[in-house]
């Protein structure tokens, strides 16, 4: 069975400082909003609808940052094959809320608040994605 989700890496900018947003998911691990596609979704409408949802902020694609592939196991369909595209996103509106039925939490770090939280508690995948995010915004960590 295949899988296909989507997210992104957030970024504003506040007071000429670049921000980026960072969630916390249920099992307490520093990660990036993403989610399932749902019939008649592109991947696109995919990213930006799981941030909305998970996050409560609304933002445009700048650019494709890569695409991640891993296999978990599941209850009824055993071995899943997962496919992630993530995205580079600018917020544009809304305010940070967390969908607690999903995350435990969201904030905005300053990019190396970010690169040393997903280092110390972010999944080993997301290291490139994170800085692939970086690399478009010219950002040297």
């Amino acid at each position: 069975m295949k899988e296909i989700s989507a997210g992104g890496v957030v970024y504003r900018t506040r007071s000429e400082q670049l921000e980026i947003q960072l969630i916390q998911d249920r099992y307490g691990k520093v990660s990036l909003a993403k989610g399932k596609m749902e019939p008649g979704e592109t991947i696109e409408q995919t990213a930006l609808r799981e941030i909305v949802e998970e996050t409560g902020i609304r933002g445009r694609i700048v650019a494709p940052i890569n695409v991640i592939h891993y296999q978990y196991e599941h209850a009824e369909h055993g071995t899943v094959d997962k496919e992630v595209h993530y995205y580079l996103v600018e917020a544009e509106e809304g305010e940070l809320q967390a969908q607690v039925e999903e995350i435990r939490g969201v904030n905005w770090y300053n990019p190396d608040e970010a690169w040393q939280l997903q280092q110390e508690s972010g999944y080993d995948n997301n290291d490139d994605i994170v800085h692939g995010a970086f690399s478009l915004l010219g950002i040297r960590i």
